[in-house]
């Protein structure tokens, strides 16, 4: 960590190209990644959570909904 704040900027140049791992007493403390990397991860964990979603949706049990009234119900029909 004291490195880290002495190279700041350093390692903000490092993070535009891979993961700066900040460690505290030899163990790993926080992560460095540019704005572009975080946002790709932030966008992958929201698709994650969407597919973990539907995933509980789908695997919730109930009665089934015929088609023709799901086509009835939403105006199709």
């Amino acid at each position: 960590m004291s490195e880290g704040r002495e190279r700041l900027a350093e390692m903000v140049d490092v993070a535009r190209s891979e993961a700066v791992v900040f460690e505290r007493y030899g163990r790993p403390a926080a992560v460095l990644v540019s704005a572009e990397r975080y946002e790709q991860l932030m966008e992958a964990l929201e698709e994650a959570e969407d597919v973990a979603a539907f995933d509980a949706a789908m695997a919730e049990e109930g009665g089934n909904i015929p088609w023709e009234q799901v086509k009835h119900d939403l105006g199709w029909t």
